[in-house]
Order: C-alpha cells, then sequence, then structure tokens
C-alpha cells in the first residue's frame, strides 16, 4: 500500500499570470483615472482663469461706462457753466444780468428734462417718506394731515431712483 498517489503538478505559471493581469488592469484604471482628474484638474484651473478674467474685463467695462455717462453729463452741463461765468463777469445791476440769470435756470432745467429728471415734492402734496424729509411741522387747519406745507428744498428722481430727498415743511 505504499502506493503513492500522485498529484498531477499543475501549472503554476498561470496563476501568477492572472494576477499581474489584474494588477496590470487595476493600474491600467489608475493610471486612466489619474488622466481624467488631471484633466478636469486643467479644464477647473482655466474656467477659473476665465471667470476671473471675465470678472476683471466686467469691471472695466463698467467704469468705462460710468466714465463715458459722467462725460456725457458734463458735456451738456457745459454750456451753463460758460454762461455762469459770463453772468459773473457782467454787471450785476443791469436789467441784463437778471434776464441772463434767468435764461441760465431754463438751461438747466431743460437739461433736467431731456435727462427725465423729475421733481418730486409740491406744496400740496400728500407727504411720503420715501421721497420726503420732514424738517419742520405746522399746526395748519387748511391743509390737511401730513400735507406739504412748503418745500425748502427740491427734490429730484430718475425714474424710481430718488437722488435726493425733498426737504418740506409738514402740516398738523
Amino acid at each position: 500500500m505504499s502506493e503513492e498517489t500522485k498529484i498531477p503538478e499543475t501549472e503554476e505559471t498561470p496563476q501568477p499570470e492572472k494576477k499581474e493581469k489584474k494588477k496590470s488592469k487595476k493600474d491600467s484604471e489608475i493610471e486612466a483615472l489619474k488622466a481624467e482628474l488631471d484633466l478636469k484638474s486643467d479644464q477647473l484651473m482655466r474656467t477659473a482663469a476665465e471667470f476671473d478674467n471675465f470678472k476683471k474685463r466686467t469691471e472695466r467695462e463698467k467704469a468705462s461706462i460710468a466714465e463715458f455717462a459722467k462725460a456725457g453729463l458734463i458735456k451738456q452741463l457745459l454750456p451753463i457753466l460758460d454762461n455762469i461765468d459770463r453772468a459773473a463777469a457782467a454787471d450785476r445791476d443791469s436789467a441784463d444780468y437778471i434776464k441772463g440769470i434767468e435764461m441760465i435756470v431754463k438751461q438747466f432745467e431743460a437739461i433736467v428734462s431731456n435727462l427725465n429728471i423729475e421733481e418730486i415734492a409740491k406744496e400740496g402734496d400728500q407727504f411720503d417718506p420715501n421721497f420726503h424729509e420732514a424738517v419742520m411741522h405746522v399746526e395748519d387747519e387748511a391743509l390737511g394731515e401730513n400735507v406739504i406745507a412748503q418745500v425748502l428744498q427740491k427734490g429730484y428722481k430718475i425714474g424710481d431712483t430718488v437722488i435726493r430727498a425733498a426737504m418740506v415743511k409738514v402740516a398738523n
């Protein structure tokens, strides 16, 4: 009984090949993921740089537009400034001086009208704290509750934007 059973020898070479295949497959997957990560990181950095450049360009454009708008307004105001200089050099006791000042006021009112700037307070209007600043109070039975009795300083707005609130005296 001393027969020995021989166990057939199996080739062990395929097993390491399987391990190597598994390793190489995992390595190739890792390399592919690393390459994809590098690509995404590069895209993210480029996008961030493009966004930063966009923000800077937008800020420059906004500053340029604001400067252009100011220049346009100043260009409209320069004739008034010229007329004020002429009035300052004129004889203040003459009738032409008063006429010149009236013309300057009309010129300024025309510019205000062209820019769609509206006056926001008149005597008899209802007081609105969004547009008016009450600096005085008066008791007057002829006027109703919270009615503007007197405009002390005119207020102006463009569209819905208040440029300056009107300073008013409010009744009752």
